[in-house]
């Protein structure tokens, strides 16, 4: 079982103003594919706190696997990919690859995300779209593929042959 953290990026949201729809939503998904949730969080789009949370889920609270949902499109106040790219050590540019690759199969807005994924220390993070829809779509087309690179981030097999 692995540790998550979701941390939900939206000023109105970190204001009060509007309910989290989206952080709920991938919890569930990631407790359904049995990951244990060790925290949440909502952060304005401010790339100082969206870094300082970043740093605080991966270092603090020891979560494997960091997922962001909200900040990835074209706004100028979408800074989720500047913030995961200024934490991480390493980049694993697959992870949103694939995430738009199957987002475009259901709308040709897909190319518009910007999302980002890399390596702090032994956490993957990885940035979701903000709506609860796109957020799910998006996590299920590379849920299966996390794991294993947890596996091997961890210190686990390291066997990349596989299929699964």
């Amino acid at each position: 079982m692995y540790t998550a953290a979701v941390l939900t990026v939206s000023d109105r949201s970190a204001r009060g103003e509007r309910p989290d729809g989206t952080g709920p939503v991938v919890a569930a998904l990631l407790e359904a594919a049995g990951c244990r949730v060790v925290e949440t969080a909502v952060v304005p789009d401010e790339q100082a706190a969206i870094q300082a949370a970043l740093t605080e889920l991966a270092d603090v609270t020891g979560a494997a696997l960091v997922v962001t949902a909200g900040g990835t499109g074209f706004s100028p106040r979408d800074v989720t990919p500047e913030a995961t790219i200024a934490v991480c050590e390493r980049l694993a540019p697959g992870i949103p690859e694939a995430m738009r690759a199957a987002s475009l199969a259901v709308t040709p807005r897909a190319m518009l995300s910007r999302g980002a994924a890399g390596i702090r220390g032994r956490t993957l993070i990885v940035n979701l779209p903000g709506s609860p829809k796109a957020a799910r779509e998006n996590l299920e087309a590379v849920l299966p593929g996390l794991f294993h690179g947890l596996d091997m981030l961890l210190g686990g097999r390291a066997d990349c042959a596989g299929t699964g």
